[in-house]
C-alpha cells in the first residue's frame, strides 16, 4: 500500500490482486470496533473490481468455532449482495455481540 500514490486504497488493492500470482486480503466489513449498522463497502468494491470472490469467514465465540463457510461472487448489485452478507453473519456470535450490528 502506497499512500503517496494518487490512487484510492481500493484501486491499490485491485492492482495488487491483478499483479500478484497469489494475494489474499482480510477485511472486517464493519470498518470500526464500535457498533455500526452501516458497514463500509470498500471490501466489496475491491472484490468486484478485481473479479475475485468474497470468502465469508467467521469466528463464533459462543460455539468456539472458526471457519470460512460462505463464498459470494459480487454481482454489482451492492445493496442485494450486502444484504446477503449480513444475513450470513446473523447466525454467529462475536466476542462482543453488543458491538456488532447487522
Amino acid at each position: 500500500m502506497n499512500r503517496k500514490k494518487k490512487q484510492s486504497l481500493t484501486e491499490q488493492m485491485v492492482e495488487k490482486f491483478n499483479l500478484a500470482k497469489r494475494f489474499q486480503l482480510a477485511i472486517a466489513p464493519e470498518g470500526t470496533r464500535k457498533k455500526n449498522p452501516e458497514w463500509k463497502t470498500g471490501f466489496y468494491y475491491i472484490a468486484l473490481k478485481a473479479k475475485v470472490p468474497i470468502l465469508l469467514a467467521h469466528i463464533d465465540y459462543l460455539k468456539k468455532k472458526i471457519g470460512i463457510t460462505g463464498i459470494l461472487h459480487p454481482s454489482g448489485d451492492e445493496k442485494q449482495d450486502m444484504q446477503t452478507i449480513k444475513a450470513f453473519y446473523q447466525n454467529f456470535t462475536g466476542r462482543y455481540p453488543e458491538k456488532f450490528a447487522i
